[in-house]
């Protein structure tokens, strides 16, 4: 059974839906999808790619995930933390199976569930405005869990993972990747999850396998992705600085989105932080 917040977690979830939300937001998204002469009338799935995920590596850094999850067309899959979307459509575009996504920025669920009929995704997927920390689904109810660059904002780590350990059937798989503290040095910001300290909530990998045993999970793999991200970032700087497709307003972090990807690499070339892949099964046994 889902547990209410307290006064201080809806106080930061107010911040961190403060530093997300923005009423201009769809309208950027389908500006971009013009400028690249694209027919909103026959999108296909794949035509969003390029807006839709930003997470580091992007749609990349998803279709990696998705390859080592092994995902079933009869699998309840849930993307924790959803965004726009972008994972949750391609999963259900290439897997076939039923996804939910759920965020705290009611802008993005709105996004998501427009881009999704756009694409004639909605009959396999559902998309919730909520908190990560009491989620409003049933007891062991989904196979899968992901969730890509959410809990940075989320202080409370202890409640979120025993959230997701709720929602999960026994023996159901996590995916968790996210950015990590690796030195106590104060990061630079703004980065693209936070514009100040307030709003972030970074752990080390090391204190990330504690709480998901915590939870009641076992870890049965921890990637890091740093040189990934590098990669990305000085890739994405250059398409940037090119004047191409990056050098217009990004659509969801808008026109201090080269300030925060130069932020980013930033913090993680002097070893800050650098983004790690966390992979985990619930105790117990499914069927």
């Amino acid at each position: 059974m889902k547990t209410p917040l307290d006064n201080h977690a809806m106080a930061i979830e107010r911040a961190v839906a403060k530093h997300y939300g923005d009423a201009g937001l769809l309208n950027r998204l389908l500006a971009g999808l013009d400028a690249c002469g694209l027919d909103r009338d026959s999108l296909q799935p794949g035509d969003l790619a390029p807006l839709e995920e930003f997470h580091i590596g992007g749609r990349e850094a998803t279709e990696y995930i998705v390859s080592q999850l092994a995902l079933t067309a009869d699998q309840q899959v849930l993307d924790v933390g959803c965004g726009i979307g972008g994972a949750v459509r391609y999963i259900a575009d290439t897997i076939g199976c039923r996804v939910t996504g759920i965020d705290l920025t009611p802008e993005f669920i709105a996004t998501a569930k427009i881009l999704t009929g756009y694409v004639g995704l909605s009959g396999k997927t559902r998309f919730h405005i909520g908190s990560a920390l009491s989620m409003p689904y049933p007891d062991a109810c989904f196979d899968v869990v992901i969730t890509l660059h959410a809990a940075m904002n989320i202080a409370d780590r202890n409640a979120l993972y025993q959230e997701i350990a709720r929602v999960l059937k026994p023996g159901g798989r996590l995916c968790v990747y996210d950015v990590m503290k690796k030195s106590d040095v104060e990061l630079v910001y703004p980065v693209p999850w936070a514009s100040s300290p307030q709003t972030s909530y970074l752990t080390t990998p090391e204190q990330m396998s504690m709480l998901l045993h915590a939870a009641g999970f076992e870890v049965t793999g921890v990637e890091d992705r740093t040189e990934f991200a590098i990669e990305f970032f000085r890739k994405s700087l250059s398409r940037t600085g090119s004047g191409g497709q990056g050098g217009r307003a990004h659509p969801v972090m808008g026109r201090t989105a080269r300030e925060k990807f130069s932020n980013t690499l930033d913090n993680i070339e002097q070893g800050r932080i650098g983004p790690v892949q966390f992979m985990a099964v619930k105790a117990g046994h499914s069927g």
